[in-house]
């Protein structure tokens, strides 16, 4: 008996260790107060790897975040700018496997869908951390597209800073009555024969098209969050590609050619070759009218099942050099001075990844009084009709399976 006692009470012990090293070591976020994470992160140079070809995005990392971040905590925000976040992830998983374990080089990535999955799934990502930042009481974690980052639970190791949303556009004059949910854009497309196309995938637009009509032939969306049956979705996938296949001979150019980009498509619109373009980007349309390339009677919609919405993440890698710089960052991303700038339309026009229905009254107004341009819907209109992404594994099946059933196999 007292053997047992004595078993029992080293192996309570050893639990309480094993916890505190937890504590410590895989998360110690969790160790400190979030002041001292402040103390810790003034004087810190945070290099922020991210993909660096959009200009409003650099302009407002440079033009706006880093200077504020310098005069706020005094830390030194550096853009590195990058082709593929997945290089990044290539070089951490050969610092994990040499056992560099601190000093890396990269303190935040913007990263998200299968590079994202990669990391956890590898042991790559310091915390959870974001549920320890001030400002996560400001995000809605109960939306899908929010908890789940491409269908992979985000559980704290990546903290959102903003959000994209498909929207369809169209010129009014045109279509004063466009077709408010996939089955009736399908029969519209086949009413109006060469009116209508979508960028090839994996162009990243016409993939999303794909998983639009996926969601559609598979009468649902929430079951493929989680775990799914293969039969289903092998059945699911082979009804979308026998869709899009008969579609095919009704789209622009008898689908023997696709546009290559989301910038063609808008080009064929502007043009009045076709009827219908689509952006992951609400703002665009108000963008290319304000730039004259669009007619000021184009419009932008949402199906009223919903469209597609994705969250743009930022995480910290396991080595980073800087964590406590890294989420005072991540942190002043999501502060509401950070998302009203990134979603004034002269600035960046990305939407936010805050929920504004959250904020103080004073901020409600002031992002409602924001210029949206007048094709830009409502931010209301658009997170009430949002669907998440598939998981990044059902993507890419689907693109691989586009291109061997609809583009090949005609």
């Amino acid at each position: 008996m007292k053997g047992n006692i004595k078993y029992a009470r080293r192996l309570a012990i050893f639990s309480v260790l094993m916890v505190i090293t937890g504590v410590i070591f895989a998360s110690p976020a969790r160790a400190l107060t979030w002041a001292e994470v402040v103390e810790r992160a003034r004087g810190q140079r945070v290099d922020w790897y991210m993909y660096g070809g959009f200009s409003s995005t650099n302009e407002y990392v440079n033009g706006f975040l880093a200077p504020r971040l310098e005069e706020l905590y005094g830390i030194e925000l550096r853009q590195v700018p990058i082709k593929d976040i997945a290089e990044v992830v290539s070089k951490l998983l050969v610092e994990k496997q040499a056992g560099k374990t601190d000093g890396g080089e990269v303190d935040l990535m913007w990263i998200n869908g299968e590079n994202f999955r990669t990391c956890k799934r590898n042991d790559l990502l310091y915390g959870p951390f974001a549920d320890n930042l001030p400002h996560q009481k400001l995000v809605d974690w109960n939306r899908s597209s929010v908890a789940n980052d491409f269908g992979e639970p985000v559980q704290g190791l990546e903290s959102p800073w903003g959000s994209a949303q498909v929207v369809m556009i169209y010129d009014s004059k045109r279509t004063p009555n466009p077709p408010r949910s996939v089955g009736e854009l399908l029969a519209w497309i086949k009413q109006n024969p060469g009116r209508f196309t979508y960028p090839a995938p994996p162009d990243f637009t016409g993939s999303v098209f794909v998983r639009h009509v996926f969601y559609h032939v598979a009468g649902d969306v929430d079951s493929w969050q989680g775990n799914y049956r293969e039969k289903d979705f092998e059945a699911a996938a082979d009804k979308t590609y026998q869709v899009l296949t008969d579609l095919a001979p009704s789209l622009w150019r008898q689908g023997r050619t696709y546009p290559q980009s989301p910038v063609q498509l808008h080009q064929l619109l502007a043009d009045g070759e076709v009827d219908f373009a689509m952006s992951y980007h609400p703002g665009k349309a108000s963008e290319m009218i304000h730039d004259g390339l669009y007619p000021d009677s184009v419009r932008t919609f949402v199906f009223k099942e919903g469209t597609i919405s994705n969250t743009h993440f930022v995480a910290i890698p396991f080595n980073a050099a800087h964590k406590e710089g890294a989420m005072v960052v991540a942190n002043f991303l999501i502060s509401p001075e950070a998302q009203l700038k990134k979603a004034d339309i002269e600035i960046w026009g990305d939407m936010p990844a805050i929920d504004i229905g959250r904020l103080d009254p004073d901020w409600q107004v002031k992002f409602k009084n924001l210029p949206r341009g007048i094709a830009t819907l409502s931010d209301e209109e658009l997170q009430s009709h949002q669907l998440p992404e598939p998981p990044s594994k059902i993507l890419i099946r689907l693109e691989k399976g586009w291109d061997r059933h609809v583009l090949k196999g005609r």
